[in-house]
């Protein structure tokens, strides 16, 4: 994963972190596009940190949060379903 740079704007005293993430896919839609149960998913997720390219996302639809994934985070997310699949039962 890609480190964020500090990006220094002296002049307005404003001090902001750039991250090349441009775009996320909420649970909903990963869910969707690997058909699985959402549910299900989301307690997989639980353990996941924004380190694993998990993030909330709040919007007056979802107050509590919803999450979200990076490209890295969907990588990691199927990780865990391999992982979940390859334990005896």
């Amino acid at each position: 994963m890609e480190l964020a740079r500090a990006v220094d704007h002296s002049s307005r005293g404003l001090t902001m972190h750039v991250n090349k993430v441009h775009s996320v896919r909420t649970l909903a839609l990963v869910a969707r596009d690997l058909d699985k149960d959402e549910d299900w998913l989301a307690d997989l997720a639980l353990d996941m940190e924004p380190e694993d390219g998990l993030i909330w996302v709040y919007d007056p639809q979802h107050e509590d949060g919803t999450m979200a994934f990076t490209e890295y985070g969907v990588e990691s997310l199927l990780n865990l379903i391999e992982i979940h699949r390859s334990r005896p039962k």
